[in-house]
């Protein structure tokens, strides 16, 4: 099915640039029903959108002619989330509309406002931009919206997300009312309805969405690989499938930078992209991919939208995803409007299962396989020099004439050779990975039978220097095992913990290669090595059970300290000894009575300094008894003291003759005031 003719110039450009067949979505757009309506559009990324809704207000800009007129206030309004997609939609529009004279200008943030302003003072058709950006040019009145005919919102529920909700409502706001409003999302959700039933009249709702698989032009490969394989993995698959660019994806920025390392490092031309770079770094490393100056970029989900790049064949998931939907972004890079691409999880052991719910949840069937190995990339290598070579045309005059001066210095054997080695010295050494053997079926990946026996049939012993006074813990020495080794928690069996080291059994029919890994291992301070069977003591660490138990699924098991094996299965008793009774002389506590007497509930006893005194009344000492104060008058109850001199003082034992001043216990006759002051 070819393009409906939508206007000669536009028609011409997409015969130049080989498009020949529409998408689903440029379809639904461009039929007659569709013409000058608002559209409310659902389709999947990489499905050729942006063309779609070029073609869309292609007829309300041109209105039948083929040259627009001169540049004034813009036309066309695009507003997208990010500025890697506002940057892609301007390109996009700009070959679309380069045989209609068509000045389209871009307004993202991280670019200069500056030079912004004065292209749009100098006149524009059509403007794409952030909302942030758009919405700071309406405030200073260098974006005129007035003679708009048409607003695009592209990926509208990102926009929604990101918290531009404001922005975009400030900027609807502002346009004309009888402008054409075309809204396109991923999905629909509730808040897209409702900012479509607000800004828009009588749409048109286009759904392309929904279908079987979400990328059908997309294979996915999910690559089990040992845990310590992953940036060997990647360099492997980027040396098999011959791609002009691929896209390898971390979860964080120190992911990045270490993996971008490390394929520098082995001579792949690569770059990297990450939130931390500024909007010229970013454009300078995308550039660098579609000039062919790099063939790989290595990006964190910054890049998962907005990202479109032509010779774009492969993705590489170095990191899997948080969810299913950054899966799609992230593999919807490759396999866009129509062409093929692939998408590669790299999938340690502890990630089986959550890479089986991710590709459960995006409905899309991947193929299980191993990375693939040094040998594989070295005969793939040799057949595509043989291929290369094969298809290389005879050369003019002066080649061949080099050629015989070749022969006669060398032989045609030392020539080939020369050959091949130049061919080989451009490519980077492919790495050697861990055989986990073939995979098994799906949905039994890495799954023990339930059957499965307890512990080791057949095992072999194995020494690691770090015991019981280094905090041994078999939390963190399986892990390190197995990075160490290349196997799996499956391959190990007892694990017995000592003072200065630690032993532990590794399964027959893997230590051979279990030891040629770890004699390999020379940093750190952590070195396995073979070892005898361990004498009596030690942690025992006993493997999990394999199924549930008639009550239900058992407990893991606990690590026991025991001096011997022998008391290993002991039972835990909690043991009472009898006792000699207690001496005279110590603190009593009496149990509280089990109910209330006749005066009602019974106080707590009290507690004496020895059992002969339990049962003798406490007598509380009164200020009044004869006894203890015979001699010392009393005022108010209370013995008198001497006064303090304060004006607010209690009377003491002389009278100070102060303001405020009371007589006190000690005053005389002979010593009467004269007149109070107070």
């Amino acid at each position: 099915m070819a393009f409906p003719p939508i206007n000669p110039s536009v028609d011409r450009a997409l015969l130049e640039r080989e498009y020949h067949e529409p998408t689903s979505v440029q379809t639904a757009v461009t039929v007659p029903e569709a013409a000058g309506r608002d559209l409310l559009v659902s389709a999947q990324t990489g499905s050729g959108k942006t063309v779609a809704f070029g073609l869309a207000i292609a007829p309300d800009l041109l209105e039948g002619a083929e040259k627009l007129p001169r540049a004034g206030d813009p036309m066309a309004l695009v507003v997208a989330p990010t500025r890697e997609l506002a940057l892609q939609v301007h390109r996009e529009l700009s070959w679309l509309y380069a045989n209609t004279d068509a000045r389209v200008v871009a307004c993202v943030g991280g670019m200069d406002p500056r030079a912004e302003r004065q292209q749009l003072y100098a006149g524009s058709h059509i403007v794409v931009g952030t909302p942030g950006r758009l919405r700071d040019h309406l405030e200073r009145n260098s974006l005129r919206v007035a003679g708009l005919k048409a607003v695009v919102l592209d990926e509208a529920d990102e926009m929604l997300d990101l918290g531009f909700r404001e922005d975009l409502e400030f900027i609807l706001e502002a346009t004309p009312k009888e402008r054409r409003t075309l809204l396109f999302s991923a999905t629909l959700p509730r808040d897209i309805v409702t900012l479509a039933k607000r800004y828009q009249r009588d749409a048109m709702r286009v759904e392309t969405a929904a279908s079987e698989r979400g990328h059908a032009d997309i294979e996915y490969r999910a690559m089990r690989i040992a845990p310590q394989d992953s940036v060997h993995a990647v360099v492997n698959v980027l040396r098999m499938i011959d791609s002009p660019a691929a896209l390898v994806f971390c979860n964080t920025r120190d992911g990045v930078r270490h993996l971008h390392a490390a394929l520098v490092e082995r001579g792949f031309l690569a770059v990297s992209l990450s939130g931390e770079f500024s909007q010229s770094e970013r454009n300078h490393a995308l550039q660098a991919l579609r000039d062919g100056r790099a063939r790989v970029c290595v990006a964190t989900d910054v890049a998962a939208r907005g990202i479109d790049l032509p010779n774009l064949g492969l993705v590489i998931h170095a990191d899997l995803p948080n969810d299913a939907e950054t899966l799609q972004h992230r593999s919807g890079r490759t396999g866009r409007a129509g062409r093929k691409g692939v998408s590669v999880l790299i999938i340690p052991p502890v990630h089986r299962r959550k890479a089986e719910r991710l590709l459960g949840s995006t409905r899309n069937q991947a193929v299980w396989t191993n990375p693939p190995t040094a040998d594989d990339i070295r005969l793939l290598d040799n057949e595509r020099l043989l291929q290369s070579l094969l298809a290389v045309d005879a050369g003019d005059d002066a080649d061949l004439a080099m050629a015989k001066v070749l022969l006669e210095k060398r032989s045609p054997e030392v020539i080939a050779a020369a050959l091949v080695r130049i061919y080989r010295s451009q490519l980077p050494a492919p790495e050697d990975v861990v055989d986990l053997g073939a995979p098994p079926p799906p949905g039994q990946l890495g799954q023990a039978p339930r059957d499965a026996k307890r512990g080791l049939t057949d095992a072999v012993w194995f020494r690691l220097n770090v015991g019981r006074q280094r905090k041994a813990d078999p939390k963190w020495l399986i892990p390190e095992i197995c990075r160490q080794g290349g196997i799996t928690k499956r391959e190990i069996g007892a694990i017995r913990i000592f003072d200065q080291d630690s032993k532990f059994e590794i399964d027959a029919s893997v230590a051979k290669e279990f030891a040629e890994r770890v004699a390999q291992v020379t940093k750190g301070d952590i070195h396995i090595g073979p070892s005898e069977a361990p004498a009596d003591g030690g942690h025992v660490r006993r493997p999990h059970s394999a199924g549930p138990s008639k009550d239900g699924w058992k407990k893991k098991p606990y690590v026991k300290h025991t001096k011997g094996p022998e008391e290993h299965d002991k039972p835990r008793e909690i043991l009472s000894r009898p006792s000699d009774a207690p001496a005279a002389d110590g603190h009593v506590r009496r149990p509280r009575g089990p109910g209330p007497s006749k005066d009602g509930w019974k106080k707590k006893p009290y507690v004496t300094k020895g059992p002969e005194e339990h049962d003798k009344a406490r007598e509380k000492p009164r200020w009044s008894d004869k006894a203890k104060h015979e001699g010392k008058p009393k005022f108010g109850g209370k013995p008198a003291g001497k006064f303090s001199g304060k004006p607010s003082g209690k009377p003491g034992g002389k009278f100070s003759g102060k303001p405020g001043g009371k007589p006190g216990g000690g005053f005389k006759k002979s010593e009467k005031p004269k007149k109070w002051s107070g």
